[in-house]
């Protein structure tokens, strides 16, 4: 994977609560530090996102996207 953003924290998928259309992701990037993300039901299916899988939390300005290998 190749990103320009800056902050990207690697993590565990520690939650996946899906709404009707969007989707809230928490990974831990460290022991008791979650990053929650807000994404759309497509991209968690389309990332194959679920408890216990590796992701990355990726910061750009006030945005929190998911991204994975």
């Amino acid at each position: 994977m190749k990103i320009s953003a800056r902050n990207v924290l690697k993590g565990t998928v520690v939650s996946v609560e899906k709404g009707a259309t969007t989707a809230h992701v928490k990974i831990e990037v460290a022991p008791g530090q979650v990053v929650t993300a807000s994404i759309t039901n497509d991209s968690v299916d389309a990332l194959k996102l679920a408890n216990g899988s590796q992701a990355y939390a990726v910061v750009k300005a006030s945005d929190v996207m998911v991204a994975v290998d």
